[in-house]
């Protein structure tokens, strides 16, 4: 007897007739407590700025963010992602660890408001530098290159991280492009009496046109050329598995690739070459943007977008994912329960 393997014996569609059905049998699950939602905390008081270039978020200071608290925690959001905006910048970012910087600050509100909210502290200078580069900056002589002092700026960085860290910072998210970063806070974190602490690493961040709406909302654009000699070559793939495998052996916990919408296939890759690694994505503020302008214009779906693209982030492997949606999805699914 013939062996009836394909069509019309079988049939895929037939697990595609009815709503129930498919919901059956889908392979990727969007959960509320997967999504980490970045925030925006900026010194001063009674301050809640809209971030133009990114519709439904804003600036908060520390005394203005109860009721944001409270309403990520009611969708079920479990994470979120902190950066500061500090009143006063200089060449090598101190605010960035002083004990009574803005991001210790809400870090300790946080805590006293919503206990169970994880918190995750990103760790770099270009928020609190008044040049806008992610470390201290060196001269070379007859060079017209932007120049990061790589191992001075790890000081910096392993500094930021315990500061943030004796706040009550549940992960610590180095995010600055320089070698060694990871081995250097880990250290420092040690030493320090936090050797139970997390690192989550943005161990594949590319240099991207993706990221303006976000400097914008952290007021951290580089004042004068670009981060293209310390972020990675978005050409490359090779290069950013030699980076995961360093963060690994320097002590991440956790890997990230970033950005997300639009590098699906880094995502996948990292995940296949490092599968016991949790991946986090980081769906960035240019990409979110791009689905808010078209929406706006009338030209998608939003929801069904915003829905279908962090979906896909999922898909390709990321166990977690940084999103400005987080909010929007998480209200979907609470109404959808």
């Amino acid at each position: 007897m013939q062996n009836q393997t394909r069509f019309p014996s079988v049939r895929l569609r037939r697990l595609r007739q009815h709503a129930a059905l498919r919901a059956l049998v889908s392979e990727t699950h969007l959960r509320a407590d997967k999504l980490i939602l970045p925030l925006f905390i900026k010194e001063g008081s009674q301050i809640k700025n809209p971030i133009a270039s990114m519709p439904g978020h804003f600036q908060w200071s520390v005394d203005c963010l109860a009721e944001e608290i409270q309403n990520i925690v009611s969708l079920g959001i479990s994470s979120v992602l902190l950066f500061g905006i500090p009143l006063h910048k200089d060449a090598l970012g101190t605010a960035g660890f002083s004990d009574k910087g803005i991001i210790p600050t809400a870090i300790r509100f946080i805590k006293q408001i919503a206990p169970q909210l994880l918190v995750f502290s990103d760790i770099c200078c270009c928020e609190y530098t008044d040049h806008g580069h992610c470390g201290a900056l060196t001269h070379v002589e007859h060079s017209h290159a932007i120049h990061v002092d790589n191992d001075k700026t790890l000081t910096l960085l392993a500094k930021q991280a315990v500061s943030h860290a004796k706040a009550g910072a549940d992960v610590i998210a180095p995010s600055a492009n320089m070698d060694g970063m990871v081995v250097s806070i880990r250290q420092a974190l040690d030493a320090a009496g936090f050797s139970h602490l997390p690192i989550l690493s943005y161990a594949v961040k590319y240099a991207s046109s993706l990221y303006g709406p976000f400097r914008q909302a952290a007021e951290g654009a580089p004042k004068f050329g670009d981060r293209s000699s310390y972020q990675m070559d978005y050409t490359n793939v090779g290069e950013a598995l030699r980076e995961c495998s360093l963060d690994i052996e320097e002590g991440a916990d956790m890997l990230m690739v970033k950005p997300a919408h639009t590098y699906l296939d880094m995502l996948c890759r990292v995940k296949q070459q490092f599968p016991e690694m949790p991946l986090c994505a980081y769906h960035t503020s240019g990409e979110y943007a791009m689905l808010k302008a078209a929406a706006e214009k009338g030209w998608i779906d939003e929801k069904k977008a915003m829905v279908e693209v962090v979906t896909a982030i999922h898909r390709a492997g990321a166990d977690c994912i940084i999103t400005y949606f987080a909010k929007d999805i998480a209200k979907l699914l609470k109404e959808s329960a």
